[in-house]
C-alpha cells in the first residue's frame, strides 16, 4: 500500500498558519486608520488614499528587508527588533523624497512556523507601523520547508507614502553652502552584517548581541514635522553603500560634500568591528552608517532652527558638513 501524503505531512501546517494569522489581525488592528477599508471578501487589502493636506499626490513606494542580522537574531534567540527594523528600512527611504507613509505590507518566509518566534517578529513590525504612523494592511506567511532549514526565517517589507507633486525632495536644489545635517544611528541599523558577522566570532556576537540587535531608527514623525516648518534640499537615508553612495546620491553634478570627522560620536561597535577584522578606514565608511542613520541638506542659515525643531522632538543632530563645487569628487573627508 501506498502511503497517504498530506500537506501537513510535507512539512506545511494550514492550522498553525491560519492560527498565527488570526493572532497577527489582532496585532495589526492596532496601526489600522479611517483609510482601511474592511472588506472580508476582498483577496487584497483595501486603502482608500488619504489625501490630507496634498493638493497633487504622488505615491512613494519601496521595498526591503532586514538582510543577515536575522541570524544574528537566530544566534541569540532575539526576535522582538528586526520587525521594527523591517519598517524602518522602508519608511526611512520614502521619507527621503518627503513621503508620508501610508500603509506597510509584510512578507515571512520560514522552513517551519514557530510562532513563539514569528509573535515575536510581528510585535516589532506593529511596533514600527506605529512610530511611523502607518497602517499595516497585509502581508504573508509562507511555510516553506524545502527552500529553509528548520525555523530559519527571512523578512521583506513593502510600504507606499504620499508627498505632494510640488514638494519632492529630490536633492536637486542643493547649491554650494548648504549645511549638513547628521541625525544619529542606534547603531548598525540594518546593514553591514555580513562583513560584521565576519569580523566577529559568534562569541563575540552573542556577547554585544544587545548592541547588534538595536533596531533601526525611524526618523518619520520628527522629520516630518520638520518639514512643515523648514525647506529641507535633501535628504539621505544611510543604508547599503552608506556615505559613498547612499549620501552623494542626492547631489547635483558638479557637487560634492565635505564632512567633517569628529563632528558626531561614532558608537564604539564600529570600532570594534574594524579592530576584529582588520577593516581599512575606507570600507567602513563605504559599509556602515558610522553613527549617522539619516542626512539633512538646508540652507546655512536655518541650521540653529532646525536643529532646534529637531531637540524639540527629543532628536539629536550634529553639524558635520557642508556641499562645495567640486567636478571630481563627491564626498571629502
Amino acid at each position: 500500500m501506498f502511503e497517504t501524503l498530506t500537506y501537513k505531512k510535507a512539512g506545511v501546517d494550514i492550522a498553525r498558519a491560519n492560527k498565527f494569522v488570526d493572532d497577527v489581525k489582532k496585532m495589526a488592528g492596532k496601526t489600522l486608520t479611517k483609510a482601511v477599508l474592511n472588506r472580508p471578501g476582498s483577496f487584497g487589502a483595501l486603502f482608500g488614499l488619504d489625501r490630507r493636506g496634498v493638493k497633487n499626490p504622488v505615491l512613494v513606494s519601496s521595498t526591503d528587508g532586514v538582510g543577515t542580522k536575522l541570524l544574528v537574531a537566530d544566534l541569540v534567540g532575539k526576535h522582538d527588533t528586526v520587525g521594527i527594523d523591517l519598517v524602518a528600512m522602508n519608511v526611512n527611504d520614502i521619507l527621503c523624497a518627503g513621503a508620508r507613509p501610508l500603509f506597510f505590507l509584510d512578507y515571512m518566509a520560514t522552513g517551519r512556523l514557530n510562532p513563539k518566534t514569528m509573535k515575536e517578529v510581528m510585535e516589532g513590525i506593529v511596533a514600527g507601523c506605529r512610530l511611523s504612523g502607518c497602517a499595516l494592511i497585509g502581508g504573508e506567511t509562507a511555510e516553506m520547508p524545502d527552500m529553509y532549514k528548520g525555523e530559519e526565517y527571512d523578512l521583506a517589507g513593502f510600504t507606499v507614502g504620499i508627498v505632494d507633486r510640488d514638494k519632492i525632495i529630490d536633492g536637486s536644489a542643493i547649491r554650494p553652502g548648504d549645511a549638513l545635517i547628521g541625525l544619529p544611528s542606534s547603531g548598525l541599523h540594518s546593514n553591514g552584517y555580513s562583513l560584521a558577522r565576519k569580523a566577529l566570532t559568534p562569541a563575540k556576537q552573542k556577547m554585544y548581541a544587545e548592541i547588534l540587535l538595536k533596531p533601526t531608527c525611524i526618523y518619520v514623525k520628527p522629520v516630518l514635522a520638520l518639514l512643515e516648518k523648514f525647506t529641507v534640499k535633501g535628504m539621505a537615508h544611510m543604508t547599503g553603500g552608506a556615505w559613498y553612495e547612499k549620501l552623494t546620491k542626492i547631489l547635483p553634478k558638479g557637487l560634492a560634500f565635505t564632512v567633517k570627522k569628529g563632528a558626531w560620536p561614532v558608537p564604539r561597535i564600529f570600532q570594534l568591528i574594524q579592530d576584529e577584522g582588520h577593516v581599512p578606514g575606507h570600507d567602513m565608511y563605504h559599509t556602515f552608517n558610522m553613527g549617522i542613520g539619516f542626512a539633512l541638506v538646508v540652507d546655512a542659515q536655518d541650521v540653529n532652527g532646525v536643529r532646534a525643531c529637531l531637540r524639540s522632538k527629543k532628536v539629536e543632530s550634529f553639524m558635520i558638513g557642508e556641499a562645495v563645487s567640486d567636478s571630481k569628487r563627491k564626498i571629502v573627508f
